[in-house]
Formats: structure tokens, C-alpha cells, sequence
């Protein structure tokens, strides 16, 4: 397993779809990018950004039905790309055992940013998916793995992707 961070939720211009970027924590520096869908998205920003929202989000109940059950999230591994969809498991441990459990790569980076849990990718996947980026100027601004991504900046690509979207869009 290669062990990653996210390096970034950013919006894909061309098809104006977030794509989470999961970078090599040591190595080459590959980067795994997925897309994911707006909810998910936003998910993800609101816990990066530390956002107190009145009642749980679905990621928050997660992780507090987790605490309830006195199990711990130990890592989350995305797994293997099938017919143009990846797959994760967010492995737990309760009771000394560690139980994995399918999720969508999403969901999964959702509940470990919550949960400062690890982010791992599948050696055989990174080798066959992983992709050398160029950092952005943007990104050149001092933050290091421990900062991750501008809060800031995530929330308002997201707001300007949620201004933009058209049911359309998700329409096969």
C-alpha cells in the first residue's frame, strides 16, 4: 500500500466535477486523481475547513455512531478501479479486531479527514492510475502535508461549482 494525502479537492474545469487528488506521501509523488460528486465534496471542505454545522452531516453521525461503539477508523485504503469506478474500504478495529468495510473512495476520505485516519492506495492501483502533476503556483504558498488544502479556497470552488451545476450534469 502506498500511503497518500489529499493533496487537494479541486473542480475540474472541463467537465465541472470535483476530483479529490491523492498524493504519494513519499516516493515519486504520484497522484490518484477520483471524481466525486458535489455532496461529497462539500463534506470533505466543511471538515477541512472545520465548519460547525447545527445538526450532524451524514459524515458526522458516522463518526460519532463510531465513537458510541467504542471502534476506532485504523485506515482507509481505496482499493481497485472496476469498470471506470473505484472502491475503498475504511477499516475499522473494535475490540482488538479489524473489520474492513466496502465504501466509495468519497465517503471514505470523508470519514478519515473527520477521523485523522491514514489515506492508502493500492500499489497495483497507484501504479496502473497514479499520474505526475505539476503543483500550482497556488499551491507553492508554504503549506506542508500537515496543512492540506486552503479551507478558503475549497469552500468558494465549490460555491461557484454549486452556482454552476444543472441536473443535467449527472445524467448519463
Amino acid at each position: 500500500m502506498v500511503e497518500v494525502r489529499l493533496r487537494a479537492v479541486r473542480v475540474d474545469l472541463q467537465s465541472n466535477t470535483p476530483v479529490l487528488l491523492l498524493q504519494e506521501s513519499e516516493g515519486l509523488g504520484r497522484t490518484l486523481p477520483i471524481f466525486i460528486g458535489a455532496p461529497e465534496a462539500t463534506a470533505i471542505a466543511f471538515a477541512l475547513q472545520g465548519v460547525d454545522t447545527p445538526r450532524p452531516l451524514t459524515h458526522d453521525l458516522i463518526r460519532d455512531l463510531m465513537g458510541a461503539l467504542d471502534t476506532d477508523v485504523v485506515r482507509v485504503v481505496i482499493t481497485e478501479l472496476r469498470s471506470a469506478t473505484y472502491f475503498a474500504e475504511i477499516v475499522l478495529r473494535r475490540e482488538g479486531k479489524e473489520v474492513p468495510v466496502s465504501s466509495r473512495p468519497s465517503d471514505a476520505v470523508a470519514v478519515a479527514v473527520r477521523t485523522d485516519a491514514p489515506l492508502f492506495v493500492a500499489d497495483d492501483l497507484m501504479d496502473s492510475e497514479g499520474i505526475m502533476l505539476a503543483v500550482d503556483d497556488d499551491d507553492e504558498d508554504g503549506d506542508g502535508p500537515e496543512d492540506g488544502p486552503n479551507p478558503d479556497e475549497l469552500v468558494g470552488e465549490f460555491r461557484d461549482f454549486l452556482d454552476s451545476v444543472r441536473p443535467e450534469d449527472f445524467s448519463s
